[in-house]
């Protein structure tokens, strides 16, 4: 407990007083800080504010225009090779499409390639047994009837006949067994079919073998 001047110790209601006396002086200094900053003093909350809304409204950064239009370029070489990557993959996907029709096609039209060479040999069979039956036969009759149903079978099918009797030399359907003297008809022309040949669909199954007139020596 601290002594007085006297060197006494004081008694408890003096210590009492001056610790109240000091709160009171405390208390109005307060008092008087606070009416100073209401009246215009600093305020730290406000300049702090004042501060942050300085920076956010200080003036904007200036740009640099080649770094802008080098972005601005960069951009537009993007844009371009994703469009030219698009445009890639429509015509690739529309070519595969193209492709898988028209295999799809092939394989439909063409499905009876395989058939149709194996039926060949039996349509020339029946041909060389209506070349040496009889006119009058009732043999003959039976095989011209069967021979028309078989052709109408074969024409449904998309398969035709190549017959060039006449016709001019063509390699592409023709197969030249020999070339003859024959000074009726036109030089390089088809004289005589040996074994007709055949198509399917424009496809060719088996050329025709057939003799050919000879060119003139000029």
């Amino acid at each position: 407990m601290p002594r007085d001047k006297t060197g006494k110790d004081p008694k408890p209601e003096e210590t009492e007083q001056s610790s109240a006396a000091e709160e009171t002086v405390s208390d109005m200094a307060d008092a008087d800080e606070m009416e100073q900053a209401a009246e215009g003093g600093d305020d730290p909350s406000a300049s702090a504010g004042e501060a942050g809304n300085g920076a956010e409204t200080g003036e904007e950064t200036p740009y640099d225009p080649e770094a802008l239009k080098e972005a601005v370029a960069s951009l537009e070489r993007d844009l371009a090779e994703a469009r030219d990557q698009v445009l890639r993959a429509r015509a690739e996907e529309e070519n595969t499409r193209r492709r898988t029709a028209r295999d799809a096609e092939n394989a439909r039209r063409f499905a009876l390639t395989r058939f149709a060479g194996e039926l060949l040999p039996v349509i020339d069979n029946f041909e060389r047994a209506l070349e040496v039956a009889a006119d009058d036969s009732a043999v003959r009759e039976g095989l011209d009837l069967s021979m028309k149903l078989l052709s109408g079978v074969l024409e449904k099918a998309g398969i035709e006949v190549v017959d060039p009797i006449g016709e001019p030399f063509d390699p592409t359907y023709h197969e030249a067994m020999a070339t003859v003297d024959n000074p009726d008809a036109e030089p390089g022309s088809v004289t005589e079919v040996v074994q007709k040949g055949y198509v399917l669909n424009g496809r060719l199954l088996r050329a025709a073998r057939v003799l050919v007139a000879k060119r003139d020596a000029s």
